[in-house]
């Protein structure tokens, strides 16, 4: 009965952690706006808050609830902060004492459990942010791309935007726009919307983007050469990134090279030889 409790216990764990890799709908509200609040939990809020009824003034107090929220939120995972770090706490509880049942009852084993408890879902979450946060720069490009042709089509920005989200196929960087749009039709100014995709995604290309257009809007300049010129140079940069990862492969690879490699081939070529002379010895074979 306590092994179904504690079995339960991590369930409700790994699918709090875990719910984020079910697709979610952009939120209507920036997180970046002064009326923040904390959004709509899941549907493990009744179970979760209960049993970590302090998490929210936790994270207020070491003032990690903004930083959380925003990966929470550029994940697209469908929990709350609070809910988040209730999952920790479970994960962190239900590892060791499922361990703890199963007679491994070395503390030091116990204590790595629950250690790993609480970072596997920061690695997870982490993981989830770099990967969307890798989608967007490499598809911003070809965003950008449609929305010049657009707007060369005689499209002003804004419909732009709308025919390029209704069109193409859900990615990240739609997924963004989307809610510039639904934050627009809610009332925000357009300058303010994009300002806040800047800074939601933290993406250099992305505050590039924005600032070329606010930039325009400001002038009155056409955007259509703006968004050309910004396309070649967001490929440029990404160009310049993939040698850089290039240039780092050779280095990368001297670990497996050193440690894997050479091992086996000193073994295969060497070995012979030294069981040869320690079964004959040195020079028998020079007598």
């Amino acid at each position: 009965m306590i092994l179904t409790i504690l079995y339960v216990i991590l369930i409700i764990g790994f699918a709090v952690i875990f719910i984020g890799l079910f697709p979610k709908d952009p939120e209507t509200v920036s997180i970046f706006a002064d009326d923040v609040k904390e959004k709509r939990g899941s549907f493990f809020s009744p179970f979760l808050l209960p049993l970590a009824p302090f998490n929210k003034v936790f994270l207020k107090l070491l003032g990690l609830e903004k930083s959380l929220l925003w990966k929470v939120n550029i994940a697209r995972w469908r929990v709350s902060p609070a809910e988040y770090m209730a999952g920790k706490e479970l994960l962190a509880i239900g590892f060791p004492l499922i361990l703890f049942f199963f007679d491994v009852k070395n503390g030091w084993i116990l204590l790595a459990a629950g250690l790993l408890g609480l970072v596997l879902p920061d690695i997870i979450l982490n993981s989830r942010v770099r990967k969307r946060k890798f989608l967007i720069s490499r598809i911003l490009p070809e965003t950008i791309d449609l929305l010049g042709l657009c707007v060369g089509a005689g499209l002003d920005f804004m419909a732009a935007v709308r025919w390029v989200v209704d069109k193409v196929a859900t990615n990240p960087m739609i997924e963004e726009l989307t809610l510039v749009l639904k934050e627009i039709n809610v009332g925000k100014p357009r300058v303010e919307a994009l300002r806040d995709m800047s800074r939601r995604v933290e993406i250099p290309d992305v505050t590039s983007f924005v600032r070329i257009l606010v930039q325009a809007d400001r002038m009155g300049t056409p955007v259509e050469e703006t968004f050309r010129i910004l396309s070649e140079d967001t490929r440029m940069r990404r160009f310049r990134r993939g040698e850089r990862q290039a240039m780092k492969a050779p280095l990368k690879m001297l670990i497996p090279l050193i440690f894997c490699i050479l091992p086996v081939i000193l073994i295969i070529v060497a070995g012979p030889i030294l069981i040869r002379f320690i079964r004959q010895g040195v020079f028998t074979g020079l007598q």
